[in-house]
């Protein structure tokens, strides 16, 4: 099993490059997507999904490329969630969930042990004969969820699946995902930093339609290591001034005065320390 991109590339109508010349391979595990708003991470998850065709570039899953008269078998093989995902509103959350397996082709009974199994891990089952109207954006999601994980695919895109999650909520997704992961790719978006570093091993950071970086957590720590430094104790005056000259990655008062985190090439010309980075710092030093 394995995911290969080569020079995919998205023009909008307008002029705008959404995707450019991006290249990858991905094999079973999970796999953080990480970037700014417009980077181009929703766009790229759109065309390996099959619902938009990139004006240039092929992409393959399992051998098999993306073309209008494979695009049926590939479906069958992809689950997605996205980022709005709309629901039925006067479905139940248990009807909405056979609706959807019924359309993936999946038998009466194998859909309702999936759905149980499913509405467990996600402790949604006291739930299920909710309506969607009645639901929080955080029960949305993840019957959004559960919905594509129901025909167990051999890729799964996910964007910003924890979304509105308390913590357990969230470490609870995480793990499932990561159990998931085993056999299959999933490809995994989200703003919130620390849930890709709790579950993915390999990471891909757009910026402006462009990968860049994509390979191991591990070596990405390693390139930034060396290029954070903590200031503390900092008068208002001095940090301001720091805060104008170098990205900032986090800023905390404290009874010394203020503590600031500094991403930088150079050690800055003022009193600090280097100290161990962590994958916010990472994401700043490779998009600055």
């Amino acid at each position: 099993m394995a995911l290969k991109g080569k020079d995919i590339t998205v023009t909008f109508k307008n002029g705008t490059r959404a995707v450019d010349h991006v290249s990858f391979q991905m094999d079973k595990g999970i796999y953080g997507l990480l970037g700014e708003n417009g980077a181009g991470k929703t766009t790229l998850m759109r065309v390996l999904t099959t619902i938009l065709k990139p004006q240039e570039g092929a992409v393959f899953l399992d051998d098999v490329e993306y073309k209008e008269e494979s695009y049926e078998k590939l479906r069958r093989k992809i689950g997605y969630l996205p980022q709005e995902l709309g629901l039925y509103p006067n479905l139940t959350v248990k009807e909405t969930l056979e609706y959807m397996g019924s359309l993936a082709g999946m038998s009466k009974a194998g859909c309702r042990e999936r759905i149980e199994y499913y509405l467990e891990k996600t402790s949604l089952s006291q739930h299920q004969n909710k309506k969607n109207r009645q639901l929080s954006g955080g029960m949305k999601r993840r019957v959004g969820l559960i919905q594509a994980l129901l025909h167990e695919p051999q890729m799964l895109v996910i964007d910003e699946p924890t979304t509105g999650l308390d913590p357990e909520e969230r470490i609870r997704i995480r793990n499932l995902l990561v159990d998931f992961s085993r056999e299959r790719i999933v490809l995994f978006s989200t703003h919130v930093v620390e849930d890709l570093a709790a579950t993915c091993n390999q990471l891909a950071i757009m910026k402006k339609g462009s990968l860049v970086y994509k390979g191991e957590m591990k070596k990405l720590m390693e390139k930034v290591k060396g290029h954070v430094w903590l200031c503390e104790g900092l008068k208002e005056e001095e940090a301001g001034w720091v805060m104008k000259e170098y990205r900032i990655s986090s800023r905390i008062y404290t009874e010394k005065g203020l503590q600031l985190r500094i991403v930088s090439e150079k050690k800055p010309e003022t009193a600090c320390s280097p100290v161990e980075a962590g994958l916010e710092d990472a994401y700043m030093y490779m998009t600055q």
